[in-house]
């Protein structure tokens, strides 16, 4: 392996794993020969192969079994020694540069306490004495026990000197310190924005600030300058070539986002395929102007549509449901937009040929999409593939309206097992039918799109696959699994997180399957996915990451 690598222009580094830089030159047909290969056709059917033909563009020419003649004028061979082969996982729902920031900033996630929380947080401005303001994320009071918000007292404790601002694990609250309001110029008298709420205790701000009330904090907080941005987007590439991910559809992309992508690109630095939903009407006009951009770099990147936020999240009881939580009564979720405002934006995209990505989670939200598209696609023909992101909590009535608009229901299966003790709080017994209703989507003839949400949960898609054939969480529970009769088919999970990903996002003639013709995106794995069991498939390493027929990533 190393002297085939040589060959091709590339390095091997120390340590336990490597990304691989592909050189310039050119290449001529290569074989990925004895492999255990497996891939899904459009329909979810099993595709076997001994070995795979590869072409000079990085796409797969041929597959062949044991009994086809192996080609004898190919100018690389790579001998896979019989271990399993499978496409590259698409992640249909991700935040590349927020995933990337975050594994730069301070992490919170995994943390069992508030007591543990706040002494990470110490000593993490400790150890960064010249950073003016401490950013981190990850935080969740669900997992600390607690039955109320963080305060920003209790930040205060830890760090009095300097504004603090953290991202809740959903990204749709913000714990912050007293130094973070002042420098805001937030008080007692401040507003909450449309869409957002400022959590108040005593008549003042407690230090929790929901949805669009965190923007009240945006021109405070420094902006990141392109060398740190293009740092945060090199830490997001290696991290989802380790986990196996080869594309990736980012939510929300801004312009500045948009910039790092296209540098990396000039560079021959941009690794991972990216389809971007652009962050609002004005990013996505501002960045590719009348209509989606074309594939750019070799089908590593393209701006496809929009993403539109009609509520919250669930943790910070901002979905919007139909009936009030069941843990506050006096609350039902906020909405981001009116019905109104959400078609009118929804309009201006499809007007250009966007595609429209719409955050809905709570079950009056998801009824609001639905009946959005059901009002524009009288006027909006053709294939739109309207897509709902999350699609958390709806209501059963209302399943089958995603199959009869043709529109995609994009989730992510690991909410499900990190969620579901506060869905339970939050809705009650009698509103969950239609919460994470996986199975009972695509039974009513939907397409599923799987992705990981990054970096609210991790971007590794083995534990997703594992959580969608079971609805139990790494512990095994609840023994049998939450609401079973959710639970998908190995094949079926295993296609929403490839063939249904790139449908989702209008890139099935060229990714999620290693078809002849489409790229050549796959992964060597340590397991058969096939015969694991789902404990087996939490725990899968992947042992090599290989794009457009060049492996990009090798675990030592």
């Amino acid at each position: 392996m190393r002297g085939w690598l040589k060959k091709q222009g590339l390095a091997l580094c120390a340590g336990a794993a490597c990304v691989l830089l592909a050189s310039g030159a050119a290449q001529a047909d290569s074989l990925i020969d004895n492999v255990n290969g497996m891939t899904l056709d459009s329909e979810g059917n099993v595709i076997r192969f001994t070995a795979m033909l590869v072409d000079d563009d990085g796409r797969v020419k041929q597959l062949l079994d044991r009994r086809d003649k192996r080609p004898r004028d190919v100018d690389f061979q790579f001998d896979g020694k019989g271990q399993t082969l499978i496409p590259g996982f698409f992640d249909a729902h991700g935040h590349v540069m927020g995933m990337g920031f975050g594994a730069l900033t301070l992490d919170l996630s995994g943390t069992k306490t508030l007591a543990e929380a706040l002494a990470r947080i110490a000593q993490y401005a400790a150890d960064n004495p010249s950073r003016q303001w401490i950013i981190g994320n990850g935080w969740n009071q669900e997992l600390w026990g607690l039955d109320r918000f963080p305060t920003a007292a209790e930040l205060d404790a830890a760090v009095p000197d300097r504004p603090v601002f953290l991202s809740r694990v959903d990204g749709h609250a913000a714990w912050v310190n007293g130094a973070a309001m002042t420098a805001a110029g937030v008080s007692a008298s401040s507003k909450a924005p449309s869409g957002g709420t400022i959590e108040k205790v005593g008549g003042k701000p407690s230090g929790i600030f929901v949805d669009a009330a965190m923007d009240l904090f945006n021109d405070a907080i420094p902006a990141p300058k392109p060398a740190e941005r293009d740092l945060a987007l090199g830490k997001a590439q290696d991290i989802l070539l380790a986990n196996g991910v080869t594309s990736i559809a980012d939510m929300g992309t801004t312009m500045q986002d948009w910039q790092s992508f296209r540098r990396a690109g000039d560079k021959g630095q941009l690794k991972i395929r990216i389809i971007s939903y652009a962050g609002g009407i004005d990013d996505m006009i501002a960045i590719a102007g009348p209509s989606p951009s074309p594939w750019l770099y070799d089908d590593h990147l393209k701006l496809a549509g929009v993403k539109l936020y009609i509520d919250g999240a669930l943790g910070s009881r901002g979905a919007l449901l139909k009936q009030p939580y069941a843990d506050k009564p006096g609350e039902s979720g906020l909405a981001m937009l009116t019905s109104a405002q959400l078609k009118n934006k929804m309009s201006r995209a499809a007007m250009d040929g966007f595609q429209t990505a719409v955050h809905a989670i709570g079950d009056k939200a998801n009824d609001e999409i639905l009946s959005a598209i059901e009002e524009l696609e009288i006027t909006y023909k053709g294939d739109r593939r309207w897509r709902v992101e999350h699609a958390q909590i709806i209501d059963p009535a209302d399943i089958s309206r995603f199959a009869a608009t043709g529109t995609i229901a994009s989730m992510q299966p690991v909410h499900q097992t990190s969620d579901r003790l506060m869905a339970e709080a939050r809705l009650g017994p009698a509103r969950l039918n239609g919460a994470y209703a996986w199975k009972s989507l695509l039974d009513s003839g939907a397409v599923l799109a799987f992705g990981t949400d990054v970096p609210v949960e991790s971007s590794n898609p083995f534990p997703g696959l594992a959580a969608a054939m079971t609805r139990e969480d790494a512990a095994g529970q609840p023994f049998g699994g939450w609401m079973p009769a959710e639970r998908l088919s190995r094949e079926q999970a295993w296609q929403a997180y490839t063939v249904g990903a790139a449908y989702a996002a209008f890139a099935e003639d060229r990714l999620g399957s290693l078809e002849p013709g489409k790229r050549a995106d796959f992964l060597i794995i340590d397991q058969d996915i096939l015969l694991a069991t789902p404990a087996q498939i939490r725990e899968m390493q992947v042992m090599q990451t290989w794009i457009g027929g060049k492996p990009a990533y090798v675990r030592n």
